[in-house]
């Protein structure tokens, strides 16, 4: 098949979190696979820079329709892997900037605009370089409106861009919700800007957009696909996602096992499997040394790598702050975000006297430490579609602490209440219910033999991409 996946994020050239790693491992599998795939992605300064595109071939000069204006833009393409072909949508004034989607305190204002004219470059050098695809796929709010321009584009030109369109949501909470002024800039039919269109509460909703209009719809678990029907978890588009129930379906995403895997991770300062855990042990003390600690400390620590957001329960972490305080444990959290969990934490590390370390910032490699070097790794989430650092850390002998919500139900199974099967500690997402799973976790470290089971059975289970890519490649071909 032809495969066209548009993304905004595509590791390694641009990631702020799992939709660059689950595009690229999902894009990389198939490539593996046979298929002929291509990955669109804006422009990012990251991107041209990188080694991989620096004999990127400039494709096409785009001049895109913006309302009254035109616009123009190139096309960079190169190929990474075999079967694999990366094509940058570029144009300097939306792209070149050292962030994707804002500067760290907000959005930029231009977002609209920026993402219009990546849908459009996208639906455009489909028609210009020809490449008749069986399927093209997009991904959350950035990617949503190309199904319904590429279909417009279709009826305006007389031709067939692509048979099938595919719109995953990776994240309901972020939906690409703007002014109504921003309608006439995708220079979409008047009819569109309605209430069966992109038109909502008087804005518009560019992942409306891909809901209604992709022929099937996907999300990356199937307790999220269940969760966003309901008035709790659909964040206001509950009622447009039960119009396509019959069409949506939840795919759990994969890991690339060839970025995170214990055995062979260049990142790490030793090697590790199940067979041999003596690695992970190395890993631990390098961990506790970076951050200034005892290497040889001998209590539990716990890791936590995440974007400093109210989805992924900060909140409930600073409530159970004086555990952290009290216990004999050590904490590591690596991420940005809003400032006031970046505060509370400074505040938490400050009162903790030297228990907790904070790395506030991005760090590929920090965050491939933190998950070999801890114990336990926390994951107190309000919401979660699918996550993935619950699957990294079971591969890395690591015990995830995680919520009964979304992808982390599918994926994490309770020692204590399976206590022949369980790989992590599940609890609801509470300040109690996270206080219990603290507790828990003590009494677990405590007996070092169950400790080893535990770790161990997590490492067993397989995580990659082999089996999450043949769920799409079977809903591609049913598709067609």
């Amino acid at each position: 098949m032809k495969i066209v996946h548009v993304a905004s994020e595509f590791y390694p050239y641009m990631k702020t979190g799992g939709l660059a790693d689950a595009v690229s491992a999902l894009a990389g599998e198939l490539a593996d696979r046979g298929h002929e795939v291509a990955v669109f992605l804006p422009g990012y300064r990251t991107a041209v820079a990188h080694p991989d595109a620096t004999g990127a071939v400039r494709k096409l000069r785009l001049k895109i329709e913006m309302g009254d204006e035109f616009f123009s833009g190139q096309v960079r393409a190169f190929s990474p892997r075999p079967n694999l072909t990366v094509y940058l949508i570029c144009r300097d004034e939306y792209y070149d900037r050292r962030n994707p989607y804002g500067n760290g305190e907000r959005d930029y204002e231009d977002n609209a605009e920026r993402f219009i004219f990546f849908a459009k470059g996208v639906v455009d050098t489909l028609r210009l370089s020809d490449l008749q695809a069986d399927v093209v796929h997009a991904h959350d709010w950035q990617a949503a409106l190309v199904p319904l321009l590429l279909r417009v584009a279709e009826r305006r030109h007389g031709l067939t861009l692509a048979m099938k369109t595919i719109f995953t949501i990776h994240n309901i909470a972020f939906q690409g919700v703007f002014p109504a002024r921003v309608f006439p800039r995708t220079n979409l039919p008047d009819e569109l800007n309605n209430i069966d269109g992109l038109e909502y509460y008087n804005q518009v909703n560019f992942m409306k957009g891909g809901i209604l209009f992709a022929d099937r719809v996907t999300t990356v678990s199937p307790r999220y696909a269940q969760e966003i029907q309901t008035p709790e978890f659909g964040c206001g588009l509950d009622g447009v996602v039960q119009t396509r129930s019959e069409d949506i379906v939840g795919l759990i995403n994969g890991i690339d096992t060839a970025v995170w895997n214990p055995a062979v991770d260049p990142l790490l300062p030793a090697r590790f499997s199940s067979a041999d855990l003596s690695g992970k042990a190395v890993c631990r003390r390098a961990l506790l040394e970076s951050q200034g600690m005892e290497p040889h400390y001998r209590g539990p620590v716990f890791g936590m790598v995440c974007r400093l957001a109210e989805q992924k329960g900060i909140d409930l972490l600073l409530a159970n702050g004086d555990f952290f305080e009290r216990e004999e444990c050590r904490l590591i959290v690596l991420g940005t975000g809003a400032e006031r969990y970046e505060q509370g934490l400074r505040e938490l590390a400050a009162r903790a006297g030297g228990k907790v370390a904070l790395c506030l910032h991005l760090d590929e490699k920090m965050s491939h430490l933190i998950e070999a070097g801890s114990d336990f790794f926390v994951m107190p989430s309000l919401f979660e579609p699918c996550g993935l650092n619950q699957m990294y850390s079971q591969a890395y002998g690591t015990i995830p602490l995680t919520s009964q919500v979304g992808g982390l139900v599918d994926t994490v199974e309770d020692a204590d209440a399976h206590p022949q099967t369980g790989t992590g500690l599940t609890f609801p997402a509470t300040d109690e219910g996270l206080r219990n799973a603290l507790a828990r976790a003590l009494r677990l470290f405590a007996d070092k033999k169950r400790l080893s089971v535990v770790q161990k059975r997590g490492m067993s289970r397989d995580f990659g991409w082999k089996q999450a890519a043949g769920a799409y490649e079977q809903l591609y071909q049913d598709s067609l």
